[in-house]
């Protein structure tokens, strides 16, 4: 899986930006995943014209001392579909400035 990993977090990063997603992102179905949600704009050639399974979204996971940036882009109600596709260069960048925001407001070191 193709992924971004913060990792080694302190007890105190890691309750700062569990805290952070829970204001910014839609909670997922078990605790510590939430989805980043990618305006459609962002939609990537496998993406149009499957507008019907959207949103799409991006899986973010927190863990005990780590926080997993997925980036594999993932559809809402179909798992066979070819517009779950690894996220293209737009989305990474989108999923990288969300990053450097997180760690910027929470004050984030690991």
């Amino acid at each position: 899986m193709r992924q971004i990993l913060i990792d080694e977090l302190s007890p105190m990063e890691r309750d700062n930006i569990d805290s952070y997603l829970k204001r910014s992102l839609k909670r997922g179905a078990m605790i510590g995943l939430y989805w980043i949600e990618l305006p459609p704009d962002l939609y990537s050639e496998a993406q149009l014209g499957h507008e019907q399974h959207g949103p799409f979204s991006l899986a973010v996971e927190i863990t005990g001392s780590a926080v997993r940036f997925e980036l594999l882009v993932r559809n809402s109600s179909n798992l066979h579909c070819s517009c779950i596709a690894h996220a293209s260069p737009a989305q990474r960048q989108f999923v990288l400035d969300f990053i450097d925001r997180m760690v910027a407001e929470e004050m984030i070191r690991a």
